[in-house]
């Protein structure tokens, strides 16, 4: 059976892989410890809850304009002057389903066929995939677990081309919970300025930053490259509302009227009802976000120390998001699991625990463990894997 030749250029989200695999194994009655899921286990918040049943009773349950209601547009630019000191108009900002949407309308209303576009790996697959399903050529620098995982603007820079049309950067990362340095954003944004090239910056995980390192970079690229920024943010991670769906994009008005010609002969608008809970969740509040944010630390800090012991699972301490990205090719032997993906899913089929192969995100050798479930489950998790690393080796 044929499809369309774009299909070619993309694989399916192994990601979405381990979880169809851990709910099998539910469904039989096994008890699955899952690290998988990018996904807070926290509830949403009451008043943001409160808001969208608001909605419902008061019959806000129509269509909204394709790019979102203005109110809610003219709170995400609120949300980004209060945090960053940044001045965005309610016609340069467009609500979506998720970051993941955001990002697919900008990429599909600004690349095609020879463009190239720098990201950085290890990564999230879905901004390369992307790529590809815009007819673009990915150009992937890669990063390092000595190094920190950084993005070094030198190997950036060195990357760009005639053909660059655009660089996407994702921080904090998914997988690895780096954070780029605002210096290196800047030497990036004043060499891409120079050349015309968009800078596109995935900032989903934005207020899950553990420490104090300066992370304005809104308000860098707004100082150098302002007209050719686009800033993608959620509610999803920081609000813990992932099934909420809603995301957004700012950037020059040419540019998010170019994504919501997209997003009109696709989806067209987020749930209204979604739509009323998220302006409660970024006017409201902001409490329920340190109280997540403190949780995940306790969690971060406590899955480190029962790993320790370990020493052939060798991992960083994250800066954002809530994930650990452990190096176990220490693990790996002819004899046994010999990759990452097989260590995993032996894992998972032996000792029922689901974590996400390194090979998803274009690194062999690791796994990304998420810490967004609970202290008691997570302990249960890490003595079952220190348990099969002991058997393997």
């Amino acid at each position: 059976m044929a499809f369309a030749d774009r299909l070619s250029r993309v694989t399916p989200s192994q990601t979405q892989q381990v979880l169809v695999a851990a709910d099998r194994l539910r469904r039989q009655g096994i008890d699955v410890v899952d690290f998988g899921p990018g996904e807070p286990d926290f509830p949403t918040p009451a008043h943001i809850k409160a808001a969208g049943a608001a909605a419902i009773a008061d019959d806000f349950t129509r269509y909204t304009p394709s790019a979102g209601t203005s109110e809610l547009k003219e709170a995400v630019c609120a949300r980004y002057a209060t945090d960053y000191g940044v001045d965005y108009r309610p016609a340069e900002a467009i609500v979506t389903a998720g970051g993941k949407q955001a990002l697919f309308n900008v990429a599909m209303a600004l690349l095609g066929p020879g463009d190239e576009v720098i990201t950085h790996t290890p990564g999230w697959p879905s901004i390369t995939e992307q790529i590809r399903l815009a007819d673009a050529d990915p150009i992937l620098i890669r990063t390092h677990p000595e190094d920190g995982f950084r993005l070094r603007p030198e190997q950036v820079v060195d990357a760009l081309t005639p053909r660059t049309r655009a660089i996407v950067i994702n921080s904090p990362c998914n997988p690895t919970g780096a954070l780029v340095a605002e210096d290196d954003l800047a030497a990036v944004a004043e060499a891409a300025a120079s050349r015309g090239v968009w800078i596109v910056v995935d900032l989903c995980y934005e207020r899950l930053i553990y420490g104090e390192a300066a992370h304005n970079l809104p308000r860098v690229l707004a100082e150098r490259a302002r007209d050719r920024t686009v800033l993608v943010g959620s509610l999803s991670k920081s609000y813990a509302m992932t099934g909420w769906r809603c995301g957004w994009a700012l950037g020059p008005a040419p540019l998010i009227a170019a994504a919501n010609a997209v997003q009109g002969h696709s989806t067209s608008n987020v749930s209204s009802i979604t739509q009323r809970a998220a302006v409660a969740a970024l006017t409201g509040p902001q409490t329920c976000v340190r109280a997540m944010l403190d949780e995940y630390r306790m969690r971060r800090d406590q899955v480190l120390a029962w790993l320790a012991p370990e020493a052939r699972i060798r991992v960083g301490v994250p800066a954002g998001a809530f994930y650990l990205f452990p190096a176990v090719g220490d693990l790996l032997a002819p004899d046994g699991p010999r990759t990452s993906a097989e260590f995993a899913a032996r894992l998972l089929a032996e000792a029922h625990v689901a974590v996400t192969p390194g090979e998803a995100f274009d690194a062999p050798g690791f796994l990304r463990l998420s810490y967004a479930t609970s202290l008691a489950r997570l302990e249960a998790g890490v003595t079952r894997l220190l348990r099969f690393a002991a058997a393997i080796g």
